[in-house]
């Protein structure tokens, strides 16, 4: 299960960085702009809420 966790968390963050490029459209709203900002940042942010090291909850964090 943390095998799992662990590929879905690195999966999470490629699709990140894709929709970090869909923002970049000019036919996207500014309002889901700001929204994609915000979950970019949070995936990238080296600061964990819970840190991974933490079985089953640090990787939780990540794909919540």
């Amino acid at each position: 299960m943390l095998k799992k966790l662990q590929a879905r968390a690195h999966a999470l963050k490629t699709e990140a960085y894709a929709i970090s490029i869909a923002a970049r459209d000019p036919r996207t709203s500014w309002s889901v702009k700001a929204l994609i900002f915000f979950v970019v940042a949070h995936t990238f942010s080296p600061i964990d809420l819970i840190p991974d090291f933490i079985p089953i909850l640090g990787y939780l964090d990540d794909l919540i």
